[in-house]
């Protein structure tokens, strides 16, 4: 049995992770600040503080194994109208984290981190070789943060892993997608089913897809969670791995829409809206070094399963 530090992990995927590590056999103290995080959504039996990341120094000791780290801002439109809080809240807290292990002699970290740091990508399935062009602030902070997680592994022998990923769907033991305001595709459909919303919005039907809408990759959360797990095991000192987590095929804005019907049962109004710029005709990440490095596959690829999981979990939600 080993402790670990989640932070952000009254949010949605930090939840879920400190979940699996719970059932694991681990301890686990969650820090959160519940800008976005739910204190509802800490998964029984964890130690949960609120507070900052700053506050990792006043947690952290030797005793730690070590941190997954999945505290920060989101939203890329947001972070395009703020930048500064998106620098400060992702990039300026994270090297305030990275510094307080350093002291406290936990050497081993786990950053959540985003397929968004590639920006616009030149070929699909994109592979951690390919160029790093971030097209937001919160892209970019990402981007940033991985530097600096490399840069402390070089200089003083941090283990770590970066899992970089698109959409995260479904949910696990009771925890879910409770995002305000939403901007999730999957979600959003599902709110439509239950009568929250008039239609979803179709973004760009002549994409030279095979239905026309966008494609994108979707891990249904307990995957990812569970590659977490497998980056703590993986991590070597001194080396900063990064891996591509995705389901290697991805599916259409219309496949998921269809999806939710067939789930739901409901009607989903959907209205073909121009497109928005910037928007990729395909966006799927490789898996295929993390399936090396960390023996990591995902086996929760079925679309309709994905979404009744997350069906399941929106309709416990107040109305």
């Amino acid at each position: 049995m080993s402790k670990y530090l989640v932070t952000g992990g009254a949010g949605y995927i930090g939840s879920v992770v400190a979940a699996r590590l719970l059932a694991a056999g681990h301890r686990v103290t969650v820090l959160d600040d519940l800008t976005t995080g739910v204190s509802e959504a800490v998964p029984e039996g964890a130690d949960f503080v609120r507070g900052s990341v700053a506050q990792a120094a006043t947690l952290l000791d030797p005793g730690y194994a070590g941190v997954l780290h999945f505290a920060a801002s989101s939203q890329v439109a947001e972070s395009v109208r703020d930048p500064e809080k998106y620098w400060r809240n992702n990039v300026a807290a994270s090297l305030e984290l990275i510094a307080a292990m350093r002291r406290a002699d936990v050497r081993t970290l786990v950053f959540s981190s985003t397929a968004a740091v590639y920006g616009e990508p030149e070929r699909v399935p994109i592979t951690e070789d390919a160029r790093t062009t971030p097209t937001s602030p919160y892209g970019a902070t990402k981007l940033a943060v991985d530097h600096l997680i490399t840069g402390e592994a070089v200089a003083h022998g941090l283990a770590a892993a970066s899992l970089r990923y698109f959409n995260v769907a479904g949910a696990h033991a009771g925890h879910g997608e409770r995002h305000d305001p939403e901007t999730h595709l999957i979600p959003l459909v599902l709110q439509v089913a239950r009568g929250r919303r008039p239609h979803v919005d179709v973004y760009g039907d002549d994409y030279p897809t095979r239905d026309g809408t966008c494609v994108r990759d979707y891990i249904h959360v307990a995957d990812l969670a569970e590659a977490h797990l497998l980056a703590l095991a993986a991590a070597r000192t001194g080396e900063h791995l990064v891996c591509n987590l995705g389901n290697g095929e991805g599916f259409t804005v219309r496949e998921v829409i269809d999806s939710v019907r067939r789930v739901t049962g409901r009607a989903i109004p959907a209205l073909v809206r121009p497109r928005r710029p910037g928007d990729p005709a395909v966006l799927v990440a490789s898996a295929a070094l993390a399936r090396e490095r960390l023996g990591w596959r995902p086996r929760r690829t079925d679309l309709d399963a994905i979404i009744a999981d997350a069906w399941s979990f929106a309709q416990e939600e107040t109305p």
